[in-house]
């Protein structure tokens, strides 16, 4: 009679064990989706703070100034598409002499670099090209 009463109060100490570690991990995957939806909805409302632009630009045989670049997003979550950018183009005292705005349209993954070239006939005096990342569409 005692080993069955030992064997019942074992059992039910070792099945409540059981379902607390199964509520524990429940509630943790239901926080790592929570913070996961926040991290997303900032990274959505801000795409130009996780979209990274680098580039440079030379002049071709024709006048052109051709700009080469790469966008990268460090987002974590977010998808983004559709990149929209600002060009400006400088003499060499640092005067603005125009801005320019153009889309590219790539699909970026979290983590992912996508370069683009594009061809401008600059204004006339143009030493540099600044980029800047305007804003992007959520895939």
């Amino acid at each position: 009679m005692k080993r069955i009463f030992i064997f019942l109060v074992v059992s039910v100490a070792i099945f409540s064990c059981n379902n607390n570690e199964a509520s524990n991990t429940d509630s943790d995957k239901d926080s790592y989706e929570k913070t996961k939806e926040s991290l997303r909805e900032t990274e959505e409302k801000n795409p130009q703070n996780f979209l990274i632009i680098s580039g440079d630009n030379k002049n071709n045989l024709v006048g052109q100034t051709v700009v080469k670049a790469i966008i990268s997003n460090k987002a974590s979550v977010a998808i983004y598409k559709d990149v929209d950018i600002q060009l400006d183009f400088y003499s060499k005292t640092g005067t603005l002499l125009e801005t320019d705005k153009e889309t590219v349209y790539e699909i970026l993954n979290p983590g992912e670099s996508k370069s683009f070239k594009t061809k401008y006939f600059a204004p006339k005096g143009t030493d540099s090209v600044a980029l800047k990342i305007l804003g992007a569409k959520i895939q």
